[in-house]
């Protein structure tokens, strides 16, 4: 039976506690695929056997993020890739500790799917609610929790679906609705149920992780949901000598979510005038139909004054500017927020410079309590309140990944200070 091609990219996310099995697991998805070089192959097998191992230590790939924990430099957020026959991903591998709680909102902010790992002997941690709290927060609607360390208790059936309970209680606390939870059992040192079934596992009847990456349907269906287009460039050729680009005047950008199609009637914000798609283009070739994530160049049938950060929308939508909004922010600075100063907002396309009026809570992510707070520090979580100079036109984050996100710059340093989520919006 031939194995149908997916050619989408799944952006997916792996977090855990401490020696929970993070770094062998990638290592075993990396080896099993076969997506190791041989020079780092061989590397890997001479450092193995200096430490008196008789087999390959998977964990060794991931060792360059380790040294730098080591070192107390600044961690980022490590990316690996890697491809199988049908699809190709890439891994965000984000450090699960409370002090690099920034590094993982940003490993999970374009991340499709999280896997969260879970040591069988130690069950549900205070790293497991938080990791599972934050890929709420940026919105991941699918989670795969991976039980791992099986080989360290026998395979047993019944510890499996007591953590299984656990971790669904916990989700039920929290109001986790509209995101899909898969449980799988593994063992990322055997190899078990991570490309290969093995054969110790025989009661679980369902996917293996690789299995499960896949078939994983992420496209969350921005295809459905309103036209959002904003514009990135405006494209005026300055070539006299040819007719056809002489009067030429493209609007170039992105996708982000719905359909766009040639003779759609169409109106652009903040503006609010109103023409139809004259036509859509993908470099040099006339398409009929744009669809999400698909840069295109777009014509009108009038003479619009459209500039960079204008947001095209179809006619009948309803969306409007506004100048305040609350948002679920995470601050990034080392310096902490001050309520006095003049922040600028980069939102799509476009920027203004904000105020924050108030603070309403902080959030405990490892007990999920709201704290009243006058202040931010850096992995700080908060809920605040923003005036804006200029009106921008936002959707909410659980309507629009894209453009119900911003992120805050510092005006004097230019320095990204916070990242934030869009929960309501002033009329």
């Amino acid at each position: 039976m031939t194995k149908k091609t997916n050619d989408t990219v799944l952006r997916f996310m792996t977090c855990g506690s401490v020696d929970d099995g993070k770094s062998t697991l990638i290592g075993r998805l990396l080896f099993d695929t076969k997506t190791i070089l041989t020079d780092t192959l061989s590397q890997i097998e001479k450092t193995s056997k200096k430490r008196g191992m008789s087999a390959l230590d998977l964990s060794l790939i991931t060792d360059g993020l380790q040294a730098e924990r080591e070192q107390g430099i600044t961690i980022d957020v490590a990316y690996r890739y890697f491809s199988t026959g049908t699809r190709k991903y890439i891994i965000a591998d984000a450090p699960g500790h409370e002090q690099y709680t920034r590094n993982m909102v940003t490993a999970a902010s374009t991340a499709e799917c999280a896997i969260i790992l879970i040591d069988a002997r130690k069950g549900i941690l205070t790293q497991t609610k938080r990791h599972t709290y934050l890929s709420k927060l940026v919105g991941i609607k699918h989670i795969l929790v991976a039980i791992n360390k099986m080989d360290l208790i026998d395979y047993a059936e019944d510890q499996f679906k007591e953590i299984q309970h656990d971790y669904l209680a916990f989700t039920n606390a929290i109001n986790l609705k509209d995101t899909e939870i898969k449980f799988i059992p593994i063992s990322a040192l055997a190899g078990d149920m991570i490309v290969d079934r093995g054969e110790k596992l025989n009661w679980y009847n369902g996917p293996t992780l690789l299995d499960y990456l896949e078939n994983l349907d992420a496209s969350e269906k921005n295809a459905m949901k309103e036209l959002r287009f904003p514009v990135q460039y405006v494209c005026r050729p300055q070539d006299s000598a040819n007719k056809e680009l002489h009067d030429f005047r493209g609007f170039m950008g992105r996708i982000e979510s719905g359909l766009l199609c040639v003779n759609d009637k169409v109106k652009i914000l903040p503006s609010g005038h109103q023409s139809e798609v004259k036509d859509i283009r993908v470099g040099n070739d006339f398409i009929e139909e744009a669809i999400p994530e698909q840069s295109v160049t777009i014509t009108l049938k009038d003479e619009i004054d459209i500039s960079r950060g204008d947001m095209i929308v179809h006619e009948e939508d309803s969306i409007k500017s506004t100048k305040s909004f609350n948002a679920t922010v995470c601050w990034l600075n080392e310096s902490p927020l001050t309520m006095n100063r003049t922040y600028l907002i980069m939102h799509a396309a476009r920027a203004s410079k904000a105020k924050i009026t108030h603070i309403e809570h902080k959030i405990d992510v490892n007990t999920l309590a709201k704290e009243k707070t006058s202040q931010l520090n850096v992995n700080d979580i908060a809920d605040l309140s923003f005036k804006l100079a200029q009106p921008l036109i936002l959707d909410t984050y659980e309507d629009n990944r894209v453009t119900g996100a911003f992120i805050l710059v510092d005006e004097s340093t230019f320095h990204t200070v916070a990242a934030g989520m869009i929960n309501n919006i002033d009329s």
